[in-house]
This record gives C-alpha cells, sequence and structure tokens, in this order.
C-alpha cells in the first residue's frame, strides 16, 4: 500500500481552510480514499490509483504537485511511504519541488527509522519524548531495541505499545475517507512584518474569538491548543497546551494562546503570521464543564451566548471583542 501525505502552502492572500476543500477535490480525481487533515494536508491512498494511471507514487505527486499550483496557486510538499505514519515522516524531510520517498522494503524502512529522532514519531508529545531522552532513548532504532515493558514502564501500557510497533515500521492506521474533523485552525498574516506584541495579541484574540464561534456553531470542544508563529526569514515556531478542560470558550482559548506567546519570549522578533489550531475536537454533549463561583465568568459566558445569536442572525463581524473594534 503507497500513501501519499500532501501539505499545501496556501498563497499568502489566502487562508489555508479555505483552499483545503478544493485541493481535496483534486486528489479526488487520483483516488477516492482521501481524508483531509485540516488545516492545510491531506492523506491519499494510492493502492489503486498507481495500477490505474500505471504510474509510480513519485510520477502521481509530480502531477498533484504541478495541478495544484497551475490552478490553485498552491504549492505541495509531498512525502510517500507504505503507511500514513510513514508518509507523514517522509513529508517532514521533504521540500516543495521534491517528493521523499520510503520504499516498502523492510530494510529502507529500518534504516530510514534509524535515524530519526523520537520526537519526529507522529503521535509522540513533547512530554513522552523528553521522558525516553532521559533514559537515552533519543533515536527510533534505540526505542526498538528497548523491550516493549521497559517503554510501557516509562510511558504507559498503551503509548508503550505503539511505541514498541511505531518505531519498528508497524503502522496499524489506515486513511479513511469522510473521517471526522480533528482539529480546526485559524490564521492571521499581517500586512508587513510586525513587531508590536499589541498587535500580536489582538491577532491572538481574534483567532481565538473565531475559533471560539466556530466550535461553538458546530456544538464542538477541543482538549488542546496549538500556537504556529512564521517570521521574516520564513522560519516558524510551534508550541502547543492541552487545556485543563474541554472548552469551546473564547476567553479560556484566548488565555491560553496568550499564555504560550509570552512563553516564547519574542521581544522585537519581526512576526509575519500567527495561526492558532484547536485540536482533539470533540462533541459538546459528551463534555464536561467546572462549575465556579466567578460570576465575571459566568457574565462572560452569557454574553458569548447572546454574540453567537447575533452573528447567526445578521453574519460574521456583528459583535466583536472591545480591543478589536477598532
Amino acid at each position: 500500500m503507497t500513501t501519499l501525505y500532501v501539505r499545501f502552502l496556501a498563497p499568502r492572500h489566502r487562508d489555508a481552510d479555505a483552499v483545503l476543500p478544493q485541493l481535496v477535490d483534486l486528489l479526488g480525481e487520483f483516488s477516492p480514499v482521501v481524508e483531509a487533515l485540516p488545516p492545510d494536508a491531506a492523506l491519499v491512498d494510492l493502492g489503486g490509483a498507481v495500477r490505474y494511471f500505471g504510474r509510480d507514487a513519485v510520477e502521481l505527486a509530480a502531477v498533484i504537485r504541478v495541478r495544484a499550483l497551475a490552478l490553485y496557486g498552491a504549492e505541495c510538499v509531498i512525502g510517500a511511504g507504505p503507511g500514513p505514519m510513514l508518509a507523514r515522516m517522509a513529508a517532514r524531510t521533504a521540500s516543495p519541488g521534491v517528493t521523499t520517498v520510503v520504499p516498502e522494503d523492510p530494510g529502507a524502512v529500518a534504516e530510514f527509522l534509524a535515524r530519526q529522532p523520537v520526537s519526529a514519531l507522529p503521535g509522540i508529545g513533547a512530554s513522552t519524548a523528553r521522558t525516553l531522552c532521559e533514559y537515552g532513548l533519543d533515536t527510533l532504532d534505540r526505542v526498538a531495541a528497548a523491550p516493549q515493558g521497559t517503554l510501557q514502564r516509562l510511558t504507559t501500557a498503551r503509548i508503550g505499545r505503539e511505541l514498541h510497533e511505531k518505531a519498528r515500521g508497524i503502522d496499524r492506521t489506515r486513511v479513511t475517507p469522510g473521517a471526522a474533523t480533528r482539529s480546526t485552525a485559524a490564521e492571521r498574516p499581517f500586512p508587513r512584518d510586525e513587531i508590536d506584541p499589541y498587535r500580536h495579541r489582538r491577532a491572538l484574540l481574534s483567532l481565538a474569538d473565531e475559533l471560539g464561534a466556530r466550535l461553538r456553531d458546530g456544538k464542538q470542544v477541543c482538549r488542546s491548543l496549538t500556537l504556529t508563529v512564521r517570521y521574516a526569514d520564513r522560519s516558524t515556531t510551534t508550541r502547543s497546551r492541552t487545556l485543563p478542560e474541554p472548552t469551546a470558550h473564547t476567553a479560556t482559548l484566548s488565555s491560553a494562546a496568550y499564555r504560550m506567546y509570552e512563553a516564547l519570549g519574542l521581544q522585537r522578533a519581526r512576526v509575519r503570521s500567527l495561526a492558532l489550531r484547536a485540536e482533539g475536537l470533540r462533541p459538546v454533549e459528551g463534555s464536561a464543564r467546572q462549575l465556579t463561583f466567578d460570576p465575571t465568568d459566568e457574565k462572560t459566558r452569557a454574553l458569548e451566548a447572546v454574540a453567537d445569536r447575533a452573528r447567526a442572525r445578521f453574519g460574521p463581524g456583528t459583535i466583536v471583542p472591545g480591543a478589536l473594534a477598532a
């Protein structure tokens, strides 16, 4: 089974979330098995496409890249591998115009994984990677050589089992067409490289307000937030934070975004854009909220509900936080 992981680099004047549905439709012309990964990526199972078109994964990736650029002005970063995990990892070392491929040969898979840091494994968070590194398990070949019981004692039973399998190239995930969205994101590019922290915070508030409204409209809550800061030299910094409880409350989302931003200590960094992604989405019906005796919080939530009703009736932007009104 050959899988492509395609990440779209949306044009500067367009939001990735707006471009993604069109590009997923483009991928659907090559294979019916396509899984969207908002805000800017998708997985494609090419098992049948390789035989149908008579082309290998690299050739199909080249056609996808040309069509995405010609039709939508979006460049692609593409990784190919025997499964979703290896395709994702291959895409990390790919660049626009070049497809990184992990062959299906078990020896080639082992060689590719051996030189990877443990943090490169999809699904392994910073805390787990830090714990493994403290015990000398900093590369995937060392993790693969460790007994499963040891990995489970260092982490948990489930994570240890997954580490033991993934470090050996065993990937049980599959491309799932029409899978429920697990994340949603928004981005705020600045008209020029911005160094003013006040404008950075206004952008973060705007992002949290948009994501909160989007989640509440979809009757969803998120479990964590990821902040991505893109600088003038096109480099990026990404930070994630797990929320105390699943929420769609704008005040909670903005507070978490502010804390991640402040922890970066950017000082006078020239920021080109800020993006915020809500992850771990789940239906609001299955989540619980810790009750408080804070009248301010209850008042904020009541005003939030009123604002949502006004937006639903009169459109987005009808009611915005005071800091964004200017």
